[in-house]
C-alpha cells in the first residue's frame, strides 16, 4: 500500500487533500484509481488507512476510513552531525540515514571543509528535505526527519549538552568500539549524537574539544570508511545495541 504524507492542516473531517508533486506521481506514475486504498501520515506520526475519493490534476483527495496505532520509529532520538562533504554526497547520506530512523541530521562545518558558495549550501536544504521525504514514504517511516541548515563547529557545542550519549567514529582510534562502551543504564539514553567528520577527517583539536564534552571516539572497525558511508553504519550499529533494530529480545521459540 502506498503511503503519503499531508500536513494536518489538510486532513479537514476526515477528509485528507493531497496537492503539489504527489498528485502527479498518483495518476501518471503509480496510475491509482478512485476508490483504491492509501495509507496517509500527518507529518506529526498519526497514520491513516484511507479510500481515494477523486484525483484532478491539481489535487487528489483521500476519505480517511481508520486511524492506525502505528509507530515505526524509535525511542531513542538519535541525531547526526555531519561534517558537510562535498559534491552531493549528502544526497547520499540523508537518504541512507533517514531509512534507517534517524531523528535529526544537521551539517557541519569544520576546519578542513571547504565551502565554496555558502550561499549554495544553504540552498540545497530544501532538497535534502524532499530526499528525506521521499526515503520516509519508501521505509514505511511515521516521521519525517528534520535536514537543518549548516553550523559552525563551535555553535556544535551547544546543541551537544542536551545528548545522553556522543559518539564520534574516528579514523585514528583502533581500540574503543561500541562494543567496549558499558551502556549502565541503557533505558536512561534517549538522545545520541553521532558526529561525522568531513572528508579530510577532524583537527587534532576538534578531537579533544569532543573528548573534554564527554564524547566517545571510537573506531568503526579496522577499515576506513568514507565520510558518506560512517554515519550509517554508525546509525546501524547504536539502534542495534540501543534501538529497534536486531528485533525484540526474548527467548528463542
Amino acid at each position: 500500500m502506498y503511503k503519503f504524507f499531508v500536513q494536518k492542516q489538510s486532513i479537514i473531517n476526515n477528509l485528507a487533500i493531497i496537492e503539489g508533486d504527489d498528485v502527479k506521481h498518483i495518476y501518471k506514475v503509480l496510475r491509482l484509481n478512485i476508490g483504491e486504498s492509501v495509507s496517509i501520515n500527518n507529518c506529526e506520526g498519526t497514520e491513516f488507512i484511507g479510500e481515494i475519493s477523486e484525483i484532478t490534476k491539481y489535487k487528489v483527495e483521500v476519505k480517511l476510513l481508520d486511524k492506525l496505532l502505528l509507530n515505526n520509529e524509535s525511542l531513542v532520538n538519535i541525531y547526526l552531525f555531519q561534517g558537510l562533504p562535498k559534491s552531493s554526497k549528502m544526497d547520499l547520506i540523508v537518504q541512507k540515514n533517514t531509512e534507517l530512523g534517524i531523528k535529526e541530521i544537521t551539517p557541519i562545518i569544520t576546519e578542513r571543509v571547504v565551502v565554496k558558495n555558502e550561499l549554495g549550501e544553504f540552498k540545497k536544504v530544501d532538497r535534502w528535505n524532499r530526499i528525506a521525504l521521499e526515503a520516509c514514504k519508501q521505509s514505511k517511516r511515521s516521521l519525517i526527519p528534520k535536514i537543518n541548515t549548516p553550523i559552525e563547529f563551535k555553535d556544535l557545542l551547544t546543541d551537544l549538552k542536551l545528548m545522553d550519549l556522543i559518539v564520534v567514529p574516528y579514523e585514528n582510534e583502533e581500540k574503543l568500539g561500541l562494543k567496549n562502551i558499558n551502556f549502565k543504564d541503557r533505558k536512561a539514553i534517549k538522545n545520541v549524537a553521532i558526529i561525522i567528520g568531513p572528508e579530510g577527517g577532524f583537527e587534532n583539536s576538534e578531537i579533544e574539544t569532543l573528548k573534554n564534552l564527554g564524547a566517545y571516539i571510537i573506531t568503526l572497525g579496522p577499515r576506513i570508511l568514507r565520510t558518506e558511508t560512517a554515519g550509517f553504519v554508525c546509525l546501524a550499529q547504536i539502534m542495534y545495541e540501543l534501538g529497534d533494530m536486531g528485533g525484540i529480545k526474548g527467548d528463542l521459540i
